[in-house]
């Protein structure tokens, strides 16, 4: 039994966020999967290659999921919530206080595009488009985001 790597006949999953197209066997890719066992290089060429389609530096959620054979598969998810409304409203970071100090607005149809979005991840495909507006929502008001009809 080997001290390195997955438990024996476990898999293991691991949560990265990583730009897309920018995947690099550094930190925090590179630790993350190394420590697994599995060749950092193999999933960042991987994954540069499947977020090719999207702009560069974007973040992208990546869930892999590494066999006790150090084998892997990653699913891509779209990006951040948070950061989709950011982009939206076109501010770089949410507010301090967003209770008292709104930073921005977006109007419902900006809303209801970023679920579009949201609509297309596998955990996210039998949630009826109305709960994933409403929690947009809820997401950009924690920001500071004023969400307007």
């Amino acid at each position: 039994m080997s001290k390195r790597g997955a438990a024996v006949g476990k898999n293991v999953l691991i949560k990265l966020i990583v730009g897309a197209g920018q995947a690099a066997p550094t930190p925090p890719v590179g630790p993350a999967l190394g420590s697994k066992g599995v060749k950092a290089i193999d999933f960042c060429k991987e994954f540069n290659a499947r977020t090719a389609h999207y702009t560069q530096g974007v973040p992208v959620p990546a869930l892999v999921t590494v066999r006790p054979d150090r084998s892997f598969q990653f699913e891509i998810k779209s990006p951040p919530s948070a950061w989709l409304l950011m982009k939206a409203a076109g501010i770089e970071k949410g507010s301090a206080d967003p209770k008292r100090v709104k930073v921005a607005k977006l109007s419902l149809k900006h809303i209801f595009e970023i679920a579009k979005v949201k609509k297309t991840d596998t955990r996210h495909a039998e949630i009826p488009m109305e709960n994933i507006v409403k929690t947009l929502i809820g997401v950009a008001k924690s920001i500071g985001i004023e969400v307007v009809p």
